[in-house]
């Protein structure tokens, strides 16, 4: 489990299970099933060995859409498995390093738009593809730059070495099978905050020699065998659970999670002269923030502010937003403001939500949770 403090706050958890099925890895599938799409496309139903099939979109770009029952196909998960779905599998597989991301056949090179020097992200781009031969992309990772060339080089020729094993256990192995799964997630934790690290807190003596290794020492890590009792992070997992979040002022948020969207209401609660709305709706839109990660809020998510919705009033909520969700490890998109006057996101969903996590539907109620009067 991996979990992420900020000035004593939880602002991400991710929980694990080993040797589970997880985004990134990659399997010899077997198709099982077809089944007809809008626009007269098809997917396709995987046996990758988990407990539910997962979904193929048989109209990926790049690759054949005519696929037979029964048939193997090298699938990498790209979203996991959550509540009533299966997961999510592509056949555009790619390999993620520290610094360069392998995209097989991709045919070109990219750039993190995370990365300010743009004349050194142009340089080492060029020099990323006078090394490239055949058909294969990069994605050159935001930390790329603080490394130098050659690193970057010997890590394309071990991202090849790689590709090139997993095709060959494909070639020797019997569907279902895992061909490749990836490193530690929390290696990948660790570069995505490593300028603004502390430390990390383990209670694995393995594990924390693992990072030391990995890192060369240059992580500062520490033992606590009770972690979660230490910083009282069960306490906030369950308030990350409520559907009510109060705010400092008196105000609060609503979240409600529904199949087809994540709804997030502001409401002035008991707020009474803290403050003008504006005040309010830029607290809301900095806790939004935090709970998006913390809760992991993926998909379609429609946000209510408080008072007018004129834009005029909701621009600096607007910015407040963009600047958040610009430092998001997810891929996010800010819509700006709907004609019925609703702030829309959409967020790439690559794992389940932490309700989906910790919680499932009651057989009882199938998730209304209300008592018939």
């Amino acid at each position: 489990m991996e979990k992420v403090l900020d000035e004593g706050k939880l602002c991400e958890y991710e929980q694990f299970k080993d040797n589970g099925v997880c985004e990134g890895n990659v399997y010899l599938g077997k198709i099982t099933g077809k089944t007809e799409l809008v626009n007269g496309r098809v997917g396709y139903f995987v046996d990758i060995d988990d407990e539910k099939p997962a979904f193929l979109n048989g109209e990926e770009y790049g690759h054949d859409s005519n696929l037979n029952v029964g048939q193997s196909v090298v699938v990498q998960v790209q979203q996991e498995a959550r509540a009533e779905k299966g997961a999510k599998v592509v056949r555009s597989v790619q390999f993620v390093g520290q610094n360069i991301c392998y995209c097989p056949f991709k045919m070109n090179v990219e750039v993190s738009s995370r990365i300010e020097d743009k004349n050194l992200a142009a340089e080492y781009k060029q020099k990323v593809f006078e090394k490239t031969t055949g058909q294969e992309g990069w994605v050159l990772r935001t930390s790329s730059i603080d490394v130098d060339i050659e690193d970057i080089w010997a890590e394309m020729d071990d991202l090849r070495q790689l590709y090139n094993d997993v095709r060959v256990k494909a070639r020797n192995a019997s569907a279902p099978a895992l061909l490749y799964s990836k490193d530690n997630p929390i290696f990948d934790y660790i570069i995505s905050y490593e300028e603004t690290l502390k430390k990390v807190v383990l209670n694995n003596h393995n594990l924390e020699s693992e990072i030391k290794d990995v890192f060369d020492g240059d992580i500062p890590v520490e033992y606590i065998a009770e972690p979660f009792a230490e910083f009282g992070v069960e306490e906030m997992l369950s308030e990350a659970l409520m559907k009510e979040v109060k705010l400092p002022s008196g105000g609060r948020l609503t979240i409600e999670e529904t199949k087809a969207c994540v709804a997030i209401d502001v409401d002035s609660g008991e707020d009474r002269g803290h403050g003008s709305i504006s005040h309010l709706n830029e607290e809301a839109a900095y806790e939004i923030i935090r709970q998006i990660k913390l809760r992991n809020l993926a998909g379609k998510i429609v946000i209510d502010f408080a008072g007018s919705s004129e834009y005029k009033y909701i621009k600096p909520v607007l910015d407040i937003l963009e600047k958040g969700l610009a430092q998001d490890k997810n891929k996010s998109r800010l819509f700006g403001l709907s004609r019925m006057g609703n702030v829309e996101i959409i967020r790439v969903r690559r794992r389940p939500s932490l309700s989906n996590l910790m919680t499932e539907e009651c057989i009882s109620c199938q998730g209304t949770g209300r008592v018939q009067k």
